[in-house]
């Protein structure tokens, strides 16, 4: 086994981990999501839906392929894949905000908007299901603004606290010496806000004394 492959296994076992419970995955299956997370990240779609067909019980490859099928178009499979992940692993995140997307697509608001409450009951600062739930609200018209609005404005106050986290370790790199880590950071913090707001410009001005002061 390669050092690339080596280093795959060991990032995602602690996804296995917790997704297994006592199910038993073969070295053969987590070696193929390995190669799999390679080929989703260079938008190699067809071939990871080819690596992992013959997966069926081991959630983050199915969460995997069923993304991978939804990029490429395949809706129908795509909504299958994501059904299966559900049916073996209720609490899926990932996989009920993909299902709930596909069904806003079908025109089936009211069962993506059932997907999108029990998500934000479970967490209700979850940035994605706030931002697809105000999505589904939208397309109910002016019934749903006041809602879609709602949902929205703590999605803002959700990115803000998220922003703020990259901002803190932003500060300690650069106390730290660590200038390019810390403009890293402020560049994360700043795409999770709106630009025009008073913590979008502090995170810019920060940036510039950092630049300013870089050898």
């Amino acid at each position: 086994m390669g050092k690339k492959a080596i280093f795959r296994v060991l990032v995602i076992l602690p996804v296995f981990f917790a997704a297994c419970h006592s199910r038993r995955v073969d070295e053969d299956t987590l070696l193929l999501y390995a190669r799999s997370e390679a080929a989703y990240e260079e938008g190699r779609f067809e071939e990871l839906i080819s690596l992992l067909s013959g997966v069926r019980s081991f959630t983050p490859a199915l969460v995997l392929r069923g993304k991978a099928e939804y990029f490429s178009g395949d809706s129908k499979a795509a909504e299958g894949t994501f059904r299966r992940v559900l049916s073996i692993r209720p609490a899926s995140v990932e996989a009920s905000l993909y299902l709930a997307r596909l069904l806003r697509e079908k025109d089936e608001g009211e069962a993506a908007e059932g997907i999108i409450t029990a998500l934000l009951e479970d967490d209700p600062v979850n940035v994605r299901a706030l931002r697809l739930g105000a999505e589904i609200y939208r397309d109910k018209g002016p019934a749903g603004e006041g809602t879609a609005a709602a949902l929205l404005d703590r999605a803002v106050e959700a990115s803000a606290e998220s922003a703020l986290v990259f901002v803190d370790r932003a500060r300690i790199r650069w106390i730290g010496g660590n200038g390019e880590g810390a403009l890293r950071d402020l560049l994360s913090a700043k795409s999770l806000l709106p630009w025009d707001t008073p913590l979008f410009r502090s995170i810019e001005n920060l940036e510039a004394v950092i630049r300013e002061a870089q050898p």
